[in-house]
């Protein structure tokens, strides 16, 4: 119904930056919030940033004033750009999105596939 695709993922050096895409396809009635999570070796899934319709943004405290959350309503997509990267910010990055599909009322937890992002000299 929903489908979510990343890309932007990679390696890059300390103090890099990388600018993560998710793009939403498919028969969608209504996107609330769209987010970014990550998960390291060894840990749990966490949230990174989360941005709503209406345009409020959420940050992990770890990632404040590094990262921004952004979205393109028209085109269904969510962005994340990362800056002064540093070695703990090696994970898996998901792409999530409350949304409505057509001819659903309820809205439904969607997951991108992931995208490595590895940072390392």
């Amino acid at each position: 119904q929903v489908q979510l695709v990343e890309s932007g993922g990679g390696l890059v050096q300390p103090g890099g930056s990388l600018r993560l895409s998710c793009a939403a396809s498919g028969s969608i009635f209504r996107i609330n919030t769209l987010g970014w999570y990550r998960q390291a070796p060894g840990k749990q899934r966490e949230l990174v940033a989360t941005i709503t319709n209406g345009g409020n943004r959420n940050y992990a405290d770890s990632v404040k004033g590094r990262f921004t959350i952004s979205r393109d309503s028209a085109k269904n997509t969510v962005y994340l750009q990362m800056n002064s990267l540093k070695p703990e910010d090696t994970a898996v990055y998901y792409c999530n999105a409350a949304a409505q599909p057509m001819g659903i009322i309820t809205v439904r937890n969607y997951w991108g596939q992931g995208t490595q992002v590895t940072v390392s000299s």
